[in-house]
């Protein structure tokens, strides 16, 4: 699985720009290939799908600036086993970052921030609901300040 066979779409991201009323941002992650190649990524030990808290999310900068090229990551959280990357524009998935972040705020519960739907030539196959996205600099070290980590988060 080579990372254009990978594309990414978000919503619900505008109304930070405009301070409108706060929406639940969601991304679709679509594979375009074989889908068994993903779902046995997806697949853990136990022979069922990996849970919203057996995977991590992740933005990987290429550059020092947040407004060049990165990769987005889904990984497996116990194994650190990549599960998917693509290439993406980091400016992107930081705006988008910034949406969960508020939209967390504004909601004010322990509900997810933020929805990812992985999907295989465009029919979802599993959606999680997330409130963690941790972003990397260039050469591997967390950004804290950039990363959308909860409250009482230890890493």
């Amino acid at each position: 699985m080579r990372r254009e066979h990978f594309t990414l779409d978000v919503e619900n991201v505008d109304w930070v720009g405009t301070d409108g009323e706060p929406r639940k941002p969601s991304v679709t992650i679509d594979f375009e290939g074989s889908g068994s190649d993903l779902e046995s990524r997806l697949t853990g030990p136990d022979g069922e799908l990996l849970a919203a808290d057996e995977t991590d999310v992740a933005l990987r900068l290429q550059e020092e600036a947040d407004d060049g090229p990165g990769v987005v990551s889904v990984t497996e959280r116990i194994t650190g086993d990549f599960v998917l990357e693509l290439n993406v524009d980091a400016d992107d998935v930081i705006r988008f970052i910034t949406a969960a972040r508020r939209y967390g705020e504004a909601a004010g519960d322990e509900s997810g921030r933020y929805e990812v739907t992985l999907s295989i030539d465009g029919e979802p196959f599993v959606t999680y609901e997330k409130r963690t996205f941790l972003v990397y600099d260039d050469e591997g070290s967390l950004l804290r300040k950039q990363s959308l980590i909860p409250g009482g988060v230890e890493l």
